[in-house]
């Protein structure tokens, strides 16, 4: 069984995540949404909502499941049993940010990275936009999937 995960923190998921993991379940026999923790990042959405709202958003796809980890990507592969990492390009600058991950998290386990390019019409969404369009009382339902429409609490 093949089983990639896809890690992020997902602060919130954006419409170009969603479509990123619609498409790797067509790849993989399973997508893990792997939510990263990190102490000294302060996130918009707790741990809960973020997981809520990734739940919610694949409730009918039973191929996608949402956890949480600390430390590195790679240990959490191997803790898992997982040999794919599955990414999303946006940009040029995207490629070469991941693909020195890429070849790190080759360097320190037998993982495999799989690029998947971003749809032109998601290309321009990054979370960071989204929480400033949150922040700013813009229209944000634009950038996200229905789930994070619906529940959406600001802090």
């Amino acid at each position: 069984m093949k089983k990639a995960i896809f890690p992020g923190s997902f602060d919130p998921l954006t419409l170009g995540h969603y479509d990123i993991i619609k498409r790797g379940v067509t790849l993989f026999d399973e997508v893990i949404v792997a939510i990263g923790i990190n102490a000294d990042k302060k996130y918009m959405f707790s741990l809960e909502q973020r997981k809520k709202f990734i739940e919610d958003a694949f409730k009918d796809e039973p191929k996608v499941s949402v956890v949480s980890y600390k430390g590195l990507t790679v240990d959490f592969c191997k803790k898992i049993d997982v040999h794919f990492i599955l990414r999303g390009l946006r940009n040029p600058a995207d490629f070469e940010f991941e693909k020195a991950i890429a070849h790190t998290n080759r360097d320190l386990a037998p993982i495999e990275t799989v690029f998947l390019l971003t749809a032109a019409n998601t290309s321009y969404i990054s979370s960071s936009i989204v929480r400033d369009v949150i922040r700013n009382n813009g229209n944000y339902t634009l950038l996200v999937p229905k789930s994070v429409r619906i529940k959406n609490s600001k802090k």
